[in-house]
């Protein structure tokens, strides 16, 4: 019998009681691909614990904690998870009635983990990103951005903010620090005066300051210590002969843009010398320029997972643009051009990021970060280069390279397993079999299933 009383033996004993070891997941024998190198390591063990990489090492040389949850991965490949670089949760989605917390699992079920949001109202995007931080078995983790910093009025009225004094950017930057944003987001009004200020005021403040341009050029915002631009438009707009003043001349000149005139090639050598990323958002613009005329961009089977709200807003956005048929093979040259530049941009080791835009029309949240991968490889990317566009070179952007982008150890357990191997074939990263977020694994199929198509 103790020698204690009952209440205080049992106190002791809870605390001279071993913690119970961490639960740990074995994924054994996968081929890991390195997106520090590019390169593929055949039969790597992967060991989580809890929301963390504890070891990445040779099968051979891993013991396997007793007691751990092992994954049979001979055969697979595990890939980081997938960070979609530019993605807007309330502006399109709002328009169309649906709420961002009904398609975040669609990210997720299809290998996107991590979201960079590129320009929304920014205590809407703090609560949604605490709503999916709760969620890591439904949601990707979310990284906040400014409104659309602009001109007075701005463009996007729904989420832009106008900045037109330079001296009152030292409390817009500092009250969008306090709110929690990782990236200061430029836009098409923006002066080069307010430009230059955001960027000093945003650096200080070990912000990243990106930018969808149009008054404030290209030039002026590389000089001025820009992090990265958004959308090829940011460069290819910005490379052209003064801009010729009826549609028809304009949509020509696009199309037959020459990327080796004296202009281009200067603006494209000081992002590269200057390190300036660049996210293309190809897939975005194919859309844009391509929708009316080819039967996959409007009825692409992945379509039919949004919900119908979001499907009904893109098919009355298709209604009232107006692209003649007879410009077809100039709009098709133009997307060529915006690939060739991207390709020219990759070749001049310019870091290249992955971005969609999504819910833009007919882009559909995680499964269109696919299609942008099969584009950049198409515009001249290895499948490797694509996928560290959308992983270690999306997470060196948003400042997260030491805890995302790479299956590294003591970084966190975001990874992708796949049935095929994405070296060989790009759209093999849609052959998912499981997705790890924070160390928590999800089915695809389930993650479907819980979103709302109607």
């Amino acid at each position: 019998m103790s020698a204690y009383p009952p209440r205080i033996a049992c106190l002791l004993a809870y605390a001279f009681t071993a913690p119970a070891a961490p639960q740990v997941t074995a994924i054994v024998g996968a081929t890991v691909f390195d997106s520090l190198t590019g390169t593929a390591l055949p039969n790597h063990t992967v060991l989580i614990e809890r929301d963390r990489i504890r070891s990445v090492a040779p099968q051979r040389t891993v013991a396997i904690p007793k007691g751990s949850t092992v994954i049979n991965a001979k055969g697979k490949y595990l890939i980081p998870g997938l960070i979609d670089g530019h993605v807007h949760l309330m502006h399109v989605l709002d328009f169309a009635h649906v709420t961002a917390d009904e398609v975040l699992p669609l990210f997720l079920a299809h290998g996107v983990t991590t979201l960079r949001d590129t320009g929304d109202q920014v205590y809407a995007e703090k609560l949604l990103a605490r709503h999916a931080e709760q969620r890591p078995e439904s949601c990707p983790r979310i990284m906040l951005c400014s409104p659309l910093l602009d001109a007075d009025p701005p463009f996007h009225k729904d989420i832009g903010y106008p900045v037109v004094d330079p001296e009152k950017v030292p409390d817009v930057v500092a009250d969008l620090k306090a709110w929690g944003v990782t990236t200061l987001k430029l836009y098409v009004g923006m002066t080069r005066p307010v430009g230059q200020r955001i960027i000093e005021e945003g650096h200080r403040h070990g912000l990243v300051v990106t930018g969808h341009l149009g008054r404030y050029s290209a030039q002026d915002a590389v000089a001025d210590g820009i992090d990265s631009l958004e959308h090829i438009w940011s460069v290819f707009n910005f490379i052209l002969p003064p801009t010729p003043t009826t549609p028809a001349a304009r949509l020509e000149a696009r199309a037959n843009a020459d990327l080796d005139s004296p202009k281009a090639r200067e603006l494209i050598q000081a992002i590269a010398t200057r390190k300036v990323a660049v996210g293309p958002n190809l897939v975005v613009f194919r859309n844009m320029l391509l929708l009316h005329d080819l039967p996959e961009v409007q009825n692409d089977p992945d379509h039919a997972a949004v919900p119908a709200r979001l499907r009904a807003h893109w098919a009355a956005y298709r209604q009232r643009t107006n692209l003649s048929p007879g410009t077809l093979d100039l709009r098709r040259k133009e997307f060529r051009k915006y690939q060739e530049l991207t390709g020219i941009l990759h070749k001049a080791g310019v870091p290249l990021l992955a971005g969609t835009d999504t819910p833009e029309p007919f882009t559909p949240p995680g499964s269109s970060l696919h299609l942008e991968l099969a584009l950049l490889v198409e515009s001249g990317l290895s499948p490797a280069a694509a996928l560290q566009a959308a992983t270690i070179e999306n997470a060196r952007i948003i400042r997260q390279a030491d805890h995302l982008g790479s299956i590294s150890s003591g970084k966190l357990a975001d990874m992708v397993l796949l049935d095929a191997d994405p070296l060989t074939d790009i759209r093999n990263t849609r052959k998912i079999v499981k997705v790890f977020r924070s160390g928590v694994a999800s089915d695809p199929k389930t993650l479907l299933k819980t979103v709302p198509v109607n």
